[in-house]
Order: structure tokens, then C-alpha cells, then sequence
């Protein structure tokens, strides 16, 4: 697991954002190997073959076969957020507190761990691999700024 502040990631989660975050990047280019993926995002290629798939099983990317082949993103970075890729790799997005146990003090917390849940799958759901790319580029300019 991959900790991004204090929010877990899974591996396949946090390699699958990358590996598109890298697509979305070099999107005017022509499709891209796997083996260049790997190369840009120090990923490891074995791993990241399995998570191309799951990608491209989810709709998010689609691969060209022959010379020149690769992977290239389905729709434009802008239509592709971070919850439909975390969503491909790792299965829907779920509250996490499922169940109710009536002990002192359950209630609040439950309320508390579903709004979290909440805002995190409304934050992933609002963030798109163009949101990524822009941050990117502009080399983290769009980042809150320290103590703002």
C-alpha cells in the first residue's frame, strides 16, 4: 500500500493512476509500449501488464497490436477521473464502515467514517487525468500553497 498524506492507495491503484498519468502526458504521441510505460514510471513491466489489462478490460484504455503498437487512452484525459481508474483495479469504491454494532459512541463514528467516504469518492470522482497532466506540467503550481 502506498500512502499519498494519510489516505491508503493501493499498489495496483497508485501504478494504474500512473501508468495513465503517463498516457495522458504523452497523448499526442503514438501509442506507448508497455515497455516505455514501465522505463517513464519506474514501474515494474510484469505488474503493470496486469493493470493495463484491468484498465482495458474497464473501457479506460485501448491497445494497438503490431509495429508501433502500445497502449493510448480511450477518451480524452478529461473524461477518465481517479475513481474509475482505482474503480478498475481495485473494484467499486465502499464506505468504510459497513455494518452498525449499537456501541457507545458507534453512531458518530459510523457518521464520521461515511462522510469521509463520502468526500473522498466525491474528491476522485471531480479529479481527472487532465487535472493530473495540468499539475504536471505547470510542475505542481495549482498544488495549495503550504500554511494557505
Amino acid at each position: 500500500m502506498c500512502e499519498h498524506g494519510r489516505v491508503r492507495v493501493s499498489t495496483r491503484g497508485d501504478y494504474a493512476v500512473r501508468a495513465l498519468l503517463s498516457l495522458a502526458l504523452h497523448a499526442s504521441e503514438r501509442p506507448t509500449s508497455v515497455k516505455e510505460i514501465a522505463e517513464r514510471t519506474n514501474l515494474p513491466q510484469p505488474y503493470l501488464e496486469q493493470i493495463l489489462l484491468a484498465v482495458k478490460g474497464a473501457g479506460l484504455v485501448v491497445s494497438k497490436r503490431g509495429v508501433g503498437g502500445g497502449y493510448v487512452l480511450a477518451r480524452p484525459a478529461n473524461e477518465i477521473t481517479l475513481a474509475e481508474i482505482l474503480g478498475a483495479v481495485d473494484g467499486p469504491l465502499t464506505t468504510l464502515v459497513t455494518e452498525h454494532d449499537h456501541c457507545e459512541g458507534h453512531c458518530v463514528l459510523q457518521e464520521v467514517w461515511v462522510s469521509v467516504g463520502e468526500e473522498m469518492r466525491l474528491h476522485l470522482d471531480a479529479t481527472t487525468l487532465a487535472d493530473l497532466v495540468e499539475r504536471t506540467v505547470l510542475g505542481h503550481a495549482s498544488a495549495p500553497a503550504q500554511g494557505a
